[in-house]
């Protein structure tokens, strides 16, 4: 694992690395900060999955996270959204919405994008052991939090393993995407067109299906361009009804779907964590 980057930030250590990735088959970029802390001391993680066309820098750049993490002795991760470099297959028209950028956090099977487009078995089992062995990191206590796309895979990540986050928010997340045109093809294209295989990776069938949570914490802005048509967190707030799961869904009047309005609200996010975790 090579390091890009550190810069001292609120006390903490803010890291860049690069290493070979055996799920995706490429050289993988992530951001890790890690607060001021004791040495020998163990610290919880709070992962973070960023949106469409982002990498791990723009919650680094703009998310307003370090603060909140030295306060509260919070490790935070920050991965890539999908693998990079030469040979990596792209959506052939050139689209924001799938290949580069927009791995869905799903492990493709359909070609040419099964042989790199692994990024749940990246996001759950090869960077959590990068995270373990390179980091003071306690993975008995860990959390699972994202953005669009990446409240998507927050979402069903932490559906799937709840023994393993101990808390699941989002933002402005993709609650059902098959029900919804960015996820209707990205899950075709990746998955093939059996929507049964699309289900593990769609939170409401998640929960249709059995899937618990003890919380889920969800920011919306009410003036998403993507509201009605994208997101649709109303089929989040019913299928969490009928599970008996409680949701918390704060609908915050005048704010998009851009940092700006991430960046307000990830202070109150990350102390729901430490709540938890």
């Amino acid at each position: 694992m090579e390091t890009l980057s550190q810069n001292v930030a609120h006390g903490g250590v803010q890291g860049v690395y690069k290493h070979a990735s055996r799920a995706t088959g490429t050289d993988m970029t992530f951001s890790v900060f890690v607060p001021p802390h004791e040495e020998g001391a163990k610290l919880p993680v709070v992962w973070y999955l960023s949106g469409l066309t982002c990498t791990h820098a723009n919650v680094t750049e703009k998310g307003e996270y370090r603060k909140a993490c030295s306060e509260l002795g919070l490790i935070f991760v920050a991965p890539d959204t999908s693998p990079r470099g030469e040979g990596v297959p792209d959506d052939p028209a050139g689209a924001y919405d799938f290949g580069l950028g927009a791995g869905f956090y799903v492990d493709a099977t359909q070609e040419p994008y099964a042989s790199n487009y692994s990024m749940w078995t990246y996001v759950t089992q090869e960077l959590p052991e990068l995270i373990a062995n390179g980091f003071p990191a306690d993975m008995e206590r860990q959390s699972i939090m994202g953005h669009s796309m990446g409240g998507h895979g927050a979402l069903t990540i932490g559906l799937s393993y709840p023994d393993r986050y101990k808390a699941v928010s989002a933002f402005a997340p993709i609650v059902a995407p098959s029900q919804v045109p960015w996820g209707q093809k990205a899950l075709a294209g990746y998955l093939g067109p059996d929507r049964a295989d699309w289900r593990r990776h769609d939170a409401v069938a998640l929960i249709e299906g059995g899937a618990r949570q003890a919380a889920i914490l969800v920011d919306q802005g009410g003036a998403d361009a993507f509201l009605s048509e994208q997101l649709q967190p109303e089929l989040l707030r019913a299928a969490c009804e009928r599970a008996d799961i409680p949701l918390t869904l704060n609908i915050h009047d005048g704010y998009d779907h851009s940092y700006y309005f991430i960046s307000t609200f990830m202070d109150a996010q990350l102390r729901w964590h430490a709540e938890r975790i």
